[in-house]
């Protein structure tokens, strides 16, 4: 009988556990069709750039921000492509709404920090794969922080937000979104 208790409360255990997992996504994306308006606005890919809603839960305890990446690990020949950027989130937040990502940063949560991506501008820059490039992927990483701010240099590169963001991370949620054209 105790082992029949024992197992239940391992499998009840597990649910739970299971339940309060730390989960980003997207009501804006889904299989691969994204609306025009969010693709890029450059390079003939026809969008606007606005920035895809995002929703996250199950933030692990100690939790004082976020941190925000947008990457495609198949553009430049494998080289990869960030696409947004974004930190100082408050822990208060419990997602981005769409437009978030603005080049002008304002609809950001107050303190946010929008980051300077590939195209060489502060602000979400959508899917704009080259044509017959394939499938490309759009991996969203959600860094929970144990910090209210991200610890990074002056203007600091793509590349120095995502290693402090990891590094600093209490955990991290990710939702990949595919594009081809």
């Amino acid at each position: 009988m105790i082992s029949r208790f024992g197992f239940a409360a391992l499998v009840l255990f597990g649910l739970v556990t299971q339940a309060s997992a730390f989960e980003l996504s997207s009501p804006s994306v889904s299989n691969g069709k994204w609306d025009a308006k969010y693709l890029g606005d450059k390079a003939g890919c026809g969008g606007k750039s606005v920035s895809i809603a995002l929703a996250w839960k199950g933030p692990p305890a100690g939790t004082k921000s976020y941190a925000l990446t947008m990457f495609d690990p198949d553009a430049n020949g494998g080289k990869g492509f960030w696409h947004w950027l974004a930190w100082n989130i408050p822990a208060s937040a419990k997602g981005l709404a769409e437009g978030a990502g603005s080049k002008s940063g304002k609809r950001m949560p107050k303190g946010a920090v929008s980051g300077e991506g590939g195209v060489g501008r502060a602000g979400y820059f959508g899917p704009c794969p080259p044509p017959g490039s394939g499938t490309h992927h759009y991996v969203f990483t959600l860094y929970a922080l144990g910090e209210a701010k991200l610890r990074t240099p002056e203007s600091p590169s793509p590349e120095m937000v995502s290693v402090a963001a990891k590094s600093q991370a209490l955990g991290e949620a990710t939702v990949t979104y595919t594009y081809g054209r």
